[in-house]
């Protein structure tokens, strides 16, 4: 224990919002309006006065903002707003406020007729000893009152006009000596911007999209592609990588184990004599035609995102240049990748805590700079769960205190403990369970799970509706209906999701019976595709991502709201804002049409009982009229798997 002058004067506990008690950053966005809050109190009857002081890391000046006391909570509050990128700092201090003590006193004095000449010369005091740690603009104010509170010139009645003026009160604001105030441990708050939270994804091999069947596609091609996306509504181009395939140990078609004369191989065997994480794979194009790439989907309005997997082919640079970086086995090899059954021979893992890993660190991290000098602002990275917490944690905050603008997703299908690690030390979002999610018990334990007030601090989910990696049993069997429900569930459920190319065209054929793996995989080999084909879902993914843009509701995650329905194959939900309330109603089987009544919250909704109003379908356009609490709804797969109802309030 500390000396006893040293010892706080008030007690500060329960701050929020704050992840692990600080030991992590919570997450915002750029503008948002951030609610402070504490536990603060001491003994006797003393008033106490708080703020937060604020202010980006590396800032030298806080700022501040008072904090106000709530009777019925017991608790302190205020709102700060976050104008800049990057990581924030805050802390709360409080302190037992004499002045205003002294002059609530004075009050009552007053009121009851007592002699207050003495209780004058005492305000007079609190006054002088605070002057010099009371704000600038208000220290004449202070002389200024000190001064008459003093004058007996003056009669009592005037002296205590000034003591109780609220402009006194304004610029008495503050600890009366250092020692009064008691601060609480610094927390931080990671400010990014809106795509690290918000944005539909759009993942595309470039190999795969030149116009003529059988010819390997190049960048340049890809470029074609790039309006047809903007105006399907999408807002990221995520790319797998795009760097020299290893040749040795080369996968061929199916993931078979010997490649035959021409076969690809995969992007994620990284690295040949062309060059490694650095390099652009001849057959795409060059580095030019990259920042081309780019360049073309910033005139588009998309964004490009890069794949960032930390492994190597065989026949990457660093094997021969740093053999110590990864796994040797004891007859002098190195181990490949593997996770049973599954082989990949053609991929070898980096040792993080290798002897020379300080060097391996800064080169993975150099990987990302080079690729941010080139325009790429975000990232999503190939199993992050298999690297070390620690590497990520000081590889992404090194990478964003020197671009904060740069985003992060996570390819994390872990266990939940270690996935929300992840989200800690620094990813912006991560993948989710979501594609294993598929009836109305199972979505409503993930999200819910997702949207708990504790996991919003730091986890931000991205919703994919499938992978290169992930057709899952839903849709082979689905067919059409089952794509139709996945995309609208994935759209709707979270402010972020993503498609992988073909999910257009409802691509569900499996490699094998019980597999995950598509029939003659991407990962492997070209596939060409008539975007334009019967079926396609073009119409509808453009409708759904406006209806994102435009819907306020959608932007959020912590807003949603399971609702009851009569029936386990229909799922609802609420999605709430200020600026229109979104019923949102999907038939889960799509196989059968069904029936059910929706019960709705109408005080949430500020509706009574009897109110009739209506809802409008933004995904048709149709009205419907609807009274009380509960409403059927009707949905045939073959026709309409959906709704997404906006209310529209007609009467009272």
């Amino acid at each position: 224990m500390g000396k006893a002058s040293a010892l706080p004067r008030v007690v500060i506990e329960n701050v929020t919002p704050r992840v692990d008690g600080g030991r992590y950053p919570v997450k915002r966005l750029v503008r948002d309006r951030v609610e402070v809050g504490a536990d603060i109190y001491k003994d006797g009857h003393d008033l106490i006065a708080a703020r937060v002081l604020y202010r980006p890391e590396g800032d030298r000046r806080w700022r501040e903002a008072a904090l106000d006391y709530d009777y019925d909570s017991d608790r302190w509050t205020c709102t700060i707003g976050l104008d800049e990128l990057g990581r924030w700092q805050f802390v709360i201090e409080a302190w037992p406020d004499h002045f205003r003590t002294w002059r609530e006193a004075l009050k009552k004095r007053v009121a009851a007729g007592q002699d207050v000449a003495v209780e004058l010369l005492e305000g007079a005091s609190v006054l002088c000893r605070g002057r010099k740690r009371f704000a600038k603009a208000g220290r004449d104010t202070v002389k200024a009152a000190e001064a008459k509170l003093v004058d007996t010139s003056l009669s009592i009645d005037a002296r205590v006009e000034v003591a109780l003026d609220d402009a006194l009160l304004e610029a008495a604001y503050g600890p009366v000596c250092s020692a009064d105030a008691t601060r609480s441990d610094c927390y931080q708050i990671s400010v990014e911007r809106d795509r690290a939270a918000r944005g539909a994804w759009y993942e595309l091999f470039p190999r795969s999209q030149a116009r003529e069947p059988g010819r390997h596609g190049t960048l340049r091609d890809a470029e074609h592609r790039l309006p047809e996306l903007a105006a399907l509504g999408f807002d990221v181009v995520y790319l797998p990588p795009i760097h020299p395939i290893g040749r040795v140990h080369r996968k061929g078609r199916n993931n078979t184990q010997q490649a035959e004369l021409g076969d690809l191989g995969s992007p994620w065997a990284i690295g040949s004599v062309e060059g490694g994480h650095t390099a652009v794979h001849p057959e795409l194009g060059t580095l030019d035609d990259f920042e081309h790439f780019v360049s073309a989907a910033q005139e588009a309005g998309l964004e490009v995102a890069l794949d960032y997997a930390l492994q190597c082919a065989p026949d990457h640079p660093w094997v021969e240049q740093h053999p110590d970086w990864f796994y040797a086995l004891v007859d002098g090899t190195i181990r490949y990748a593997e996770n049973p059954p599954k082989k990949y021979q053609d991929i070898y893992p980096l040792n993080f805590w290798c002897d020379d890993r300080e060097a391996m660190w800064n080169a993975c991290r150099d990987i990302l700079l080079f690729w941010i000098d080139r325009g790429v602002k975000i990232f999503r990275v190939d199993n992050p769960h298999t690297k070390p917490l620690a590497f990520w944690e000081w590889m992404l905050h090194d990478v964003q205190v020197r671009h904060p603008d740069v985003v992060f997703l996570a390819e994390a299908f872990t266990r939940p403990k270690r996935m929300y690690g992840l989200a800690k030390v620094g990813f912006s979002q991560s993948y989710t369970y979501f594609t294993w999610k598929n009836t109305a018990a199972e979505l409503r334990e993930l999200m819910s799970d997702l949207t708990d007030p504790e996991v919003v601090q730091f986890y931000r989910p991205n919703l994919f509706a499938n992978t290169p990696d992930i057709l899952h049993e839903y849709l082979q069997r689905g067919g059409r209906p089952a794509f139709r429900v996945r995309l609208l569930l994935a759209a709707t459920l979270a402010p972020a999701y993503g498609i992988y190319s073909g999910f257009e065209l409802c691509e569900n054929v499996p490699v094998r019976p019980n597999s995950e793996e598509y029939l003659d995989s991407e990962k492997y080999q070209l596939r060409h595709r008539d975007w334009d084909a019967a079926g396609n879902l073009n119409a509808e993914i453009a409708v759904i991502n406006r209806i994102r843009r435009e819907q306020p509701a959608l932007h959020r995650l912590d807003n949603l709201t399971f609702l009851t329905t009569e029936n386990s194959d229909i799922l609802a939900y609420l999605k709430r804002s200020p600026r229109g309330d979104l019923v949102i109603v999907v038939n889960l089987d799509p196989f059968h049409a069904h029936d059910t009544t929706v019960h709705l919250p109408l005080a949430e909704l500020a509706l009574l009982e009897h109110d009739d109003f209506e809802v409008q379908d933004l995904l048709t356009g149709a009205r419907y009229q609807w009274h009380g609490a509960r409403n059927y709804v009707r949905l045939d797969p073959e026709q309409q798997v959906g709704h997404v109802l906006l209310v529209r309030r007609t009467s009272r």
